[in-house]
């Protein structure tokens, strides 16, 4: 049995031994087979397609009416306030989630690799003018900055993922950064080099494939910090349209309900509660999975 092989048995038998990496793992599977199945699950009006600026992700309406609809046959979640349905709007939101997560996450990790491999391997002026530049970016709190971008910007859910990558790439550079200090002194750098291997072969052979694995812990747990933002953003009116499958607009259109009314309390629950759910287990199985990849790829905690 080669070491590769070995290796591979090792992770899975850690990942065996953790039932919440493994419930983390399922809960994000779950999710992504919703996501991929939103058109079967919630096919969109085939009278739609007629239309040049069909979009999916815009939910369907029958009446203008404030109530909401308690679910029922032709609405199995009920409607919201203006008799958008819910359960198409979970769907198709499931889908918003992983975009926004997925592509934050990914366009914040590509800038503070390269910007704290740089900053870290170079060091000197390099590293000084980048973690100064970095350090601007951390005195202003996260959420409130992305705020003041997205009101700058205009209120839709591509200026929220680009305000959301604005902010949120100085914590990879940071920590990118020390992985990188730390693993440039290694003896086995120190011999590529001495070997007449170049910089971008030392960055790309040894010292991303040893610095990258806590960044690639810190992601899987942004992930769901970073739909959880989206969300709080389009709750606030700044993130997605009114129409448009977003988990945060739902419960925006909920909370002139929450309580209910005075001869029926509490009768309008599903506005809130069942985008509520979907939001807290979609954040909670990212979270779960940046345990599953701590135990797998932590080398604190490996075996002797």
């Amino acid at each position: 049995m080669g070491p590769r092989t070995k290796e591979w048995r090792f992770m899975l038998n850690r990942l065996k031994k953790s039932p919440l990496s493994v419930a983390g793992i399922s809960i994000i599977v779950f999710y992504a087979a919703l996501a991929m199945l939103a058109p079967v699950l919630a096919p969109p009006n085939p009278s739609w397609a007629l239309y040049r600026t069909y979009d999916p992700f815009h939910i369907p309406r029958e009446s203008m009416s404030p109530i909401p609809e308690a679910p029922n046959a032709n609405h199995p979640f009920g409607t919201t306030e203006g008799q958008y349905d819910l359960y198409y709007g979970i769907m198709w939101g499931t889908v918003t989630a992983f975009r926004v997560g997925l592509w934050v996450v990914a366009a914040s990790l590509v800038i503070g690799l390269c910007i704290g491999i740089a900053a870290g391997y170079y060091g000197g002026v390099i590293d000084e003018l980048m973690m100064r530049f970095t350090d601007v970016i951390f005195a202003f709190p996260g959420l409130i900055l992305a705020m003041a971008l997205v009101a700058a910007l205009g209120p839709s859910l591509d200026n929220v993922m680009l305000a959301l990558v604005l902010v949120g790439w100085p914590g990879y550079t940071r920590l990118i950064r020390g992985e990188v200090l730390r693993v440039k002194q290694e003896d086995y750098v120190e011999a590529s080099k001495a070997a007449g291997a170049s910089d971008l072969r030392v960055i790309l052979r040894h010292i991303i494939p040893n610095a990258i694995y806590p960044v690639v812990i810190a992601a899987s747990l942004d992930t769901g910090a970073i739909v959880l933002s989206a969300a709080g953003l389009s709750f606030l009116g700044l993130g997605a349209g009114p129409d448009y499958a977003d988990w945060g607009q739902l419960i925006a259109r909920s909370q002139n309900w929450i309580f209910g009314t005075k001869t029926a309390p509490f009768a309008h629950w599903h506005t809130f509660v069942l985008p509520g759910i979907f939001i807290f287990i979609f954040v909670l199985g990212w979270n779960l999975l940046g345990d599953a990849f701590r135990d797998i790829l932590d080398p604190t905690l490996r075996r002797r």
